[in-house]
C-alpha cells in the first residue's frame, strides 16, 4: 500500500470514529426524537418554520430546491453523521426540501434544547461548529468541481465522493448501489442525462467501474484510486483542483 493510500485509509478510520463519537455524544447529552424514513419521504420542506436540526443516523438524503424556472434542483447529498437543517438557523425557515433516498433514520433535535445542552456540554457546540465547517467546505468543493472540471471528470469525481463518504462510515466501497438516477446525478452536477450516461459508459469500457446488474445502478469499483486517475486524465489542465 502506498503512503498516499495509507493516509487515506487512516483518514477514513478517523472519520468512522468521529461520527460514532458524535452520535454517542448526542444520545448522552440531548433529547432525541427518532424517525424512520423511506425513499421519497420528506424530513422538512422549504419555507417550513425552523425548530429542529436533524442528524442522519442511517440512510442517504438529498437536498432539493426549485430553480428560477421552477425545476427541482438537487443541491446537496447527506450521509450518516451529517446534520440537516443548518440553513434554517439564520432565517428561521428551512431553505430546501430534505428527502430520503433510501430507508433510514434521522434524529430530530430541538435547536433551543441543543443550545441549552451545549452550555453544560461544550463538546456539543464544537460538534455543531464542525458540522457547519464541513458543510461550507463541501459547498466550496462542489462549486469548484462544477466550475473547473469537464463532464467525464465531474462524474468520476461524484463516484469518488460517494465512495469516500461510504468509507468514512465504515461501509464497503468496492461495490454499492447508487441511490440516484442518472437524471438526478446530471441535475446535481449540472449535466444532461446523456452526458452522465456517456461518462459512465467510458469508465466501464476502461474497467474503472463495472455494472453488476441490468438496471445499472449497482456499481463495482475494482480500485477506488482509479477514479482519481480517470479524473486527472479527463482534466489534465485541472489536476491541481483535485488536491
Amino acid at each position: 500500500m502506498t503512503t498516499e493510500a495509507t493516509s487515506v485509509t487512516q483518514g477514513h478510520r478517523s472519520a468512522v470514529r468521529r461520527i460514532a463519537d458524535m452520535l454517542q455524544l448526542l444520545q448522552d447529552s440531548v433529547p432525541i426524537q427518532r424517525r424512520v424514513v423511506r425513499a421519497g419521504d420528506t424530513v422538512y420542506q422549504v419555507g417550513q418554520q425552523f425548530g429542529c436540526l436533524y442528524v442522519v443516523s442511517s440512510g442517504f438524503f438529498k437536498m432539493v430546491n426549485l430553480s428560477g424556472e421552477g425545476r427541482e434542483q438537487v443541491v446537496g447529498l447527506h450521509f450518516k453523521g451529517d446534520w440537516l437543517g443548518l440553513d434554517g438557523i439564520a432565517t428561521a425557515q428551512y431553505g430546501c426540501d430534505a428527502v430520503a433516498m433510501d430507508t433510514g433514520e434521522v434524529w430530530a433535535i430541538r435547536y433551543d434544547e441543543l443550545l441549552q445542552a451545549a452550555i453544560r456540554t461544550p463538546a456539543l457546540l464544537t460538534a455543531l461548529h464542525e458540522a457547519m465547517s464541513r458543510e461550507l467546505t463541501r459547498d466550496h468543493d462542489s462549486m469548484l468541481s462544477l466550475c473547473t472540471l469537464p463532464a467525464d471528470a465531474r462524474v468520476a469525481g461524484f463516484l469518488r465522493y460517494w465512495a469516500d463518504a461510504l468509507a468514512q462510515r465504515g461501509l464497503r466501497t468496492d461495490q454499492f448501489t447508487l441511490r440516484m438516477t442518472r437524471a438526478e446525478i446530471g441535475n446535481y452536477l449540472g449535466m444532461t442525462l446523456e452526458s452522465v450516461s456517456r461518462a459512465l459508459s467510458r469508465m466501464a469500457r476502461g474497467d474503472v467501474i463495472r455494472f453488476t446488474e441490468k438496471g445499472r445502478r449497482d456499481i463495482h469499483i475494482p480500485q477506488v484510486e482509479a477514479l482519481t486517475s480517470f479524473m486527472r486524465s479527463a482534466a489534465p489542465m485541472s489536476a491541481a483542483a483535485l488536491h
